[in-house]
């Protein structure tokens, strides 16, 4: 068949998503925006480069950032191509990481058998290495020095480097952290473990340090496709760099409207340079919506284009107009849940489901008066970020005992399964036991095994020794391949007697014992979905990969709660997003940072195009949050909307665009004289800077310069609103305030 023959088959797509597909040699950048087809162009850019045969299926990576999207490109490109199409390799990041270090980690001195570090495994490793240092937690937390670490990962320094940085600097605090890293490094070696960023640092580093495997996966990967290439960062550019060097054949796929995760460590500078550091790539930009309504897009356009940090396009759609987007201000946070769910149950009763609905929030803490209003109306409803099944006590000691026969050098996890069930070995012996092996520059279980040599363990010897037989037997029985992942399941059941455990020692022991069984179904549907492929390396970095929207249930009758972060890549008919306020979304900080604030748009932007059909804006003028009650202005990104897009309901805000002080800055406060008509009386109030009134000018010691709109008297004090110039309006007490007039 020729090639004008062959590309008469995708006739049915829009010309620039056309263009993309035939358009297969040399880099090439698809700026895809929201709701554009970007999956449908991939799918469509490998079936015809496999059609045309300019390569074989395997020669062909396309990598994700979920499980989920990874599954669901194979699935389609599987049905694209049947013959073939399941070779091709589509994953994330670090499972193709995970695959090439499986093979290759002797090279850099891991076994193929290494671990996987999850977060709860990190912050005990960091507990214990900033104990070691007598480093107070209130002065360096572990959360503090493990972000520190992600961070220096991701510019892909070593600790030495981090040591001399802050030397040099005569930074002690930065001198601290890099101590803690080598630490950690050093461990997470001893224990043959890697963290999530050092399957991506290592495999760069394998390349580096091995140019022949380099060269293997460079001669194997003739096309790489990679999608949502605003959310890579240094490491992941370097990764990607490196392979594509050679055949030069790097398509990246992303929409520099949506790089949200900077607080991750992605680099928006990734997608902005593309052109300038990839010679003569090719720019298609993906204009054509076919997921919102034209009101819906018209707004979204509103808002990114504030955006002062962008390429630039205009997305369009042929899709109806659509209703106006519903700005609604409530009294508080409870009338603005309770709007909410009374919303929900109307559409419900005319034709819509519960799985239609998302509700949407800047921050978790958001959750909870939604989650309390839902529950009340009787609304079906889960919530993305939620405790996960995977995360559950019972649930990670099994897997703690799968991955310690997997990799016995596992200190951290041998750890949490040595007493468990209980064997009268007390966390003394367990630090005997981690000084020796440390001391020796052995394992954890090597000292175990042995533990009849060494005169501080002779108490206990009995029960080590009892306890390593028995993981001796079920590493046996793991390396023998007699047995199926499920089976060895069973004997870690019958040997560690878990179960009886749960019984004698656990509340809820019915429930624990149903996860701990629900655990063989995640096996059982693992080994028959990878065949032979499942080995139980392959299912313990398979869990070690999931996230919660790789779990998250399509088709299920219940409205989703989510963080807007967590929403990107997903749709929804009809779209809540609950606090659209000025200190809320824009965050406070975000204020005055201006890559921040850029940010916060193109995440509000990312709100706004989730919805297909319906969008609600809420807002409230009173808020309660973190125990302090908030008066917080309308949202930037609401007064960006054109009116005519716009319906407007709740409360009445008689002129929102009066501002209290006659500073020209974008973050000016806006005066809302709905407050003064609630308030009683002003009061003089008494205070250590003298009597507080009503019009008075202040100045607060962390908010700055403001104007007191209300004061009301309240026992011996005196309860302020003050209209701030760069952060709103709070509710303040005169005698703790800390405020003085000016």
């Amino acid at each position: 068949m020729d090639m004008e023959t062959i590309k008469k088959d995708y006739s049915r797509m829009n010309e620039m998503q056309q263009q993309a597909v035939f358009c297969t040699e040399g880099p090439l950048l698809i700026l895809a925006g929201a709701g554009s087809g970007k999956t449908t162009v991939l799918v469509n850019r490998i079936s015809y480069i496999l059609r045309c045969g300019l390569c074989n299926p395997w020669q062909i990576l396309a990598i994700t950032f979920t499980n989920k999207a990874a599954r669901e490109l194979k699935e389609r490109i599987c049905v694209s191509v049947p013959e073939g199409g399941d070779d091709i390799w589509a994953a994330t990041f670090h499972s193709v990481c995970a695959r090439i270090l499986r093979r290759f980690a002797d090279r850099i001195g891991y076994t193929s058998h290494f671990t996987i570090y999850d977060t709860d495994d990190q912050r005990k490793v960091m507990k214990d290495i900033l104990k070691s240092m007598s480093i107070d937690e209130k002065i360096l937390s572990h959360r503090q020095v493990l972000s520190a670490i992600s961070a220096a990962k991701d510019q892909m320094q070593s600790p030495e480097e981090m040591a001399k940085e802050a030397s040099d600097k005569f930074d002690s605090r930065k001198i601290s952290i890099a101590r803690a890293f080598e630490q950690y490094q050093t461990h997470l070696k001893s224990n043959n473990a890697m963290d999530f960023d050092d399957m991506l640092l290592n495999t760069v580093r394998l390349f580096e340090a091995c140019p022949d495997v380099l060269e293997l996966y460079q001669n194997q990967f003739r096309y790489i496709m990679v999608d949502e290439y605003q959310d890579t960062n240094r490491v992941q550019y370097k990764f990607v760099s490196m392979l594509a060097a050679k055949s030069r054949n790097l398509c990246v796929v992303g929409d520099d409207d949506q790089s949200i995760y900077r607080f991750r460590g992605a680099t928006i500078e990734n997608i902005l340079s593309f052109e300038h550091t990839f010679a003569n790539a090719k720019v298609i930009r993906l204009e054509q919506n076919y997921r919102s309504t034209k009101t819906i897009l018209n707004a979204a356009n509103d808002v990114i284009v504030n955006n002062k940090q962008r390429k630039g396009k205009t997305l369009w759609t042929q899709n109806e107009e659509g209703d106006k987007v519903t700005i609604h201000t409530a009294y508080d946070e409870r009338e603005e849940a309770m709007f909410i769910a009374r919303t929900i149950l109307e559409k419900v009763a005319q034709g819509a489901s519960f799985g239609d609905v998302a509700v949407l929030y800047r921050m978790n803490a958001q959750s909870n008066a939604i989650e309390y209003a839902l529950t009340r109306s009787g609304i079906p409803h889960r919530i993305v970020g939620g405790h996960r099944f995977l995360d559950r006590e019972e649930i990670k000691d099994m897997l703690a005992y799968l991955q310690v026969i997997n990799n016995p050098s596992d200190g951290v996890r041998l750890s949490r399964i040595i007493n468990k069930p209980k064997r009268a070995i007390g966390d003394t012996t367990i630090q005997k036991i981690d000084s020796i092996a440390n001391a020796l520059g052995e394992s954890m279980y090597d000292v175990i095994k042995r533990a009849g040599d060494y005169p501080e363990l002779s108490r206990a010897a009995a029960k080590l020794t009892a306890f390593a037989a028995m993981l001796d037997g079920l590493i046996e029985a793991a390396n023998s391949e007699d047995y199926t992942i499920a089976e060895l399941y069973d004997l870690v059941l019958e040997h560690t007697d878990y179960k009886s455990y749960l019984k004698a020692e656990k509340e809820n022991a019915d429930e624990r014992i149903e996860n701990v069984d629900e655990l063989m179904s995640n096996i059982v549907n693992f080994q028959e979905e990878r065949a032979e492929e499942a080995t139980l390396s392959a299912f313990l970095e398979d869990i070690a990969l999931q996230t919660d929207l790789d779990n998250l249930e399509a088709g299920a009758d219940a409205v989703t709660m989510m963080t807007l972060h967590s929403s990107k890549g997903l749709e929804f008919p009809i779209v809540f997003i609950a606090g659209m306020e000025e200190g809320i979304f824009p965050s406070f900080q975000s204020a005055y940072d201006p890559d921040s604030l850029n940010e916060e748009h193109r995440l509000a932007y990312v709100g706004i195009t989730r919805a297909k059909k319906k969008l609600y804006l809420l807002h409230t003028q009173s808020r309660m949050l973190f125990g302090s009650t908030q008066h917080n202005n309308l949202s930037r990104f609401c007064e960006e909307i054109s009116d005519e897009y716009v319906e407007r309901t709740g409360v009445k805000r008689p002129n929102p665009h009066i501002t209290v002080s006659e500073s020209k800055s974008s973050t000016a406060a806006k005066f809302d004289p709905f407050a003064l008509k609630k308030s009683k009386p002003s009061a003089p109030a008494a205070s250590s800077s003298g009597s507080f009134c009503a019009g008075d000018k202040v100045l607060h010691k962390v908010f700055g310069t403001g104007l007191i709109i209300s004061a009301q008297k309240m026992g011996n004090d005196t309860m302020l609103e003050v209209s701030f110039d760069k952060v709103g309006t709070k509710t303040l007490m005169a005698n703790f305030c800390k405020m003085e007039k000016i």
